[in-house]
C-alpha cells in the first residue's frame, strides 16, 4: 500500500514510520477474520484494515472527524491482527501514531478527557493504593459496575527471606500491589522455591502503558526513563540477569521500550538493553518446573487458561504456561473456542467502552464456562492483572493468576 505524506508530516519520525509500515499492507483482509471488535459490530471501519485506510487518509491530508476518533478509540490494540497479518504488517506501532495525530486535531468532549485525565493520573497515582483500600472497606456498598472494579482484599502471606545466587529484578505494578497484591508474592515464593532471588528496585513505577495507550506518550516516556534509571545499577552491576514481568501488559510494554526511545539520545541503547533483558514470567517457567517436579500437590479440577492477548499476540508467547503446568500435574485446558480472541479487558478499555467490554467479556466467559454445568472449571487462570479482574467480573468461578495455583501447591514447612 502506497501512501503520499501531506508536507506537515514528511521527514518527520511518525510519518516515516507509518510509511514503511503502510508499505507492507496489502489490503487482503486476513485480519478482520480475528479482529475482536470487527467480529461485535460488523463494520469495515472497526477492524484493521478500515482503520488503516482511515490513518492513511489523515497522514495524506484529510481532516480527521469525530468519528474517525470514535474508529480508533474502539481497537483495543489487542494486536490479533498481527499474528493473523501474512505480511508482518506492524499495526500496533502504527495504530498509536494514528490516535497520537487524531487526538491533536480532534478535541475530545470535556466528559471524555475528564475521565481520560483520571486514568492517566490516577492508576499509576501513589494515592490509588489508599483509595483502592478505602473501596475494598466499603465494596459492598458499592454501585454494581463500580464494585465490579474493587476486588476484595486478599491477604497476600509472607515474602521469602532467601538469599539465591539467581537474582531477577521484578516491575511490581502500578495497579497490582493494591488489587491483588499476592501475585506479586506468589511470584516470588514460586521463584525462591526454584532457587531465584526476587530483587525490587527502588523508584521504579508504572510501566507507561496506560499513559501511551492513552495518548499521553511523553508522559509514558517519562515513565519509561525513570523505570531504566531505577533497573540500570543492577543492570550494570551484572549481579541480575534479568527483569522478570508476572503481569504480561507490562512484560508487553517493556519489552517495547527499545521502539518507544528509538529516537532518545541518551536512553536508546539503555532502553534496548533493557527490552533485551525483559522475560515474562511464562519464559521462566521450563526452569520452575525442573526445579519444582514431583514437589508440586496440584488441587484437583480443571483449571482452563485464558492466554491475554498482551502475552500470545504482542509478546507472541503461546502455549508455554498451559504445557507446563500439565507436566507438574495441573489439569489445564484453553478454551474450546475463541481463545485467541480479546477478553475485552484492554488496560483502560473496560473503563471508556463498557458496552464493547462487557460483550466482549460475556462471549469469552460463554467459551471458557461451556454450557453445561460438567464442563465449568474449578479456577480460571490468566496472566494479567486486567483480564483477571475482567473475567472475575462476570462470573462467581475464581479467575486467578496461573502462579498463585502453584504457589498454593508448594510444599509448606
Amino acid at each position: 500500500m502506497h501512501t503520499h505524506l501531506a508536507p506537515e508530516f514528511q521527514n518527520t519520525p511518525d510519518g516515516r514510520e507509518a510509511e514503511s509500515i503502510l508499505r507492507k499492507c496489502v489490503h487482503c483482509g486476513f485480519c478482520t477474520a480475528t479482529c475482536p471488535t470487527y467480529q461485535l459490530l460488523g463494520d469495515e471501519l472497526d477492524g484493521p484494515r478500515g482503520r488503516i485506510y482511515l490513518i492513511k487518509q489523515v497522514l495524506e491530508g484529510e481532516t480527521p472527524t469525530r468519528e474517525t476518533q470514535l474508529h480508533l478509540d474502539r481497537c483495543l490494540t489487542c494486536r490479533n491482527c498481527e499474528t493473523t497479518c501474512p505480511s508482518g504488517v506492524q499495526y500496533g506501532h502504527l495504530v498509536d501514531i494514528g490516535r497520537k495525530i487524531v487526538d491533536a486535531k480532534v478535541p475530545r468532549p470535556p466528559s471524555e478527557q475528564r475521565l481520560r485525565g483520571v486514568l492517566r493520573t490516577g492508576l499509576s497515582s501513589p494515592l490509588f493504593g489508599p483509595a483502592m483500600r478505602l473501596g475494598q472497606s466499603v465494596r459492598g456498598l458499592l454501585p454494581v459496575a463500580l464494585r465490579a472494579k474493587v476486588p476484595p482484599r486478599q491477604d497476600a502471606g509472607t515474602w521469602p527471606k532467601r538469599k539465591h545466587a539467581r537474582k531477577v529484578l521484578m516491575l511490581e505494578g502500578c495497579v497490582q500491589p493494591s488489587m491483588a497484591p499476592n501475585i506479586n508474592r506468589a511470584t516470588a515464593r514460586v521463584l525462591d522455591a526454584a532457587g531465584i532471588q526476587v530483587v525490587l528496585p527502588r523508584s521504579q513505577g508504572c510501566c507507561g502503558a496506560v499513559r501511551f495507550h492513552l495518548n499521553d506518550q511523553d508522559g509514558a516516556r517519562r515513565q519509561m526513563r525513570r523505570n531504566i534509571d531505577a533497573w540500570w545499577p543492577h543492570i550494570e552491576s551484572g549481579r541480575v540477569e534479568s527483569i522478570v514481568m508476572n503481569a504480561s501488559g507490562c512484560g508487553a510494554a517493556v519489552k517495547d521500550y527499545a521502539h518507544a526511545l528509538k529516537d532518545d539520545p541518551r536512553y536508546a541503547s539503555k532502553a534496548e538493553r533493557v527490552s533485551a533483558l525483559t522475560r515474562d514470567l511464562s519464559e521462566l517457567l521450563p526452569d520452575i518446573a525442573a526445579a519444582l517436579a514431583g514437589k508440586l500437590a496440584p488441587p484437583a479440577g480443571a483449571v482452563v487458561f485464558h492466554p491475554p492477548c498482551t502475552l500470545q499476540h504482542w509478546q507472541q508467547l503461546s502455549g508455554g504456561v498451559e504445557q507446563h503446568l500439565r507436566k507438574l500435574g495441573f489439569e489445564v485446558r484453553l478454551a474450546p473456542v475463541e481463545s485467541h480472541l480479546c477478553c475485552g479487558s484492554a488496560g483502560t478499555y473496560s473503563v471508556l467502552q463498557p458496552e464493547l467490554a462487557t460483550r466482549l467479556r460475556d462471549r469469552k466467559l460463554g467459551h471458557v464456562l461451556g454450557e453445561r454445568v460438567a464442563d465449568q472449571p474449578a479456577v480460571i487462570a490468566s496472566a494479567n492483572i486486567g483480564c483477571i479482574t475482567h473475567l472475575q467480573s462476570g462470573t462467581e468461578v475464581p479467575v486467578r493468576h496461573w502462579v498463585e495455583l502453584l504457589d498454593e501447591s508448594l510444599p509448606r514447612a
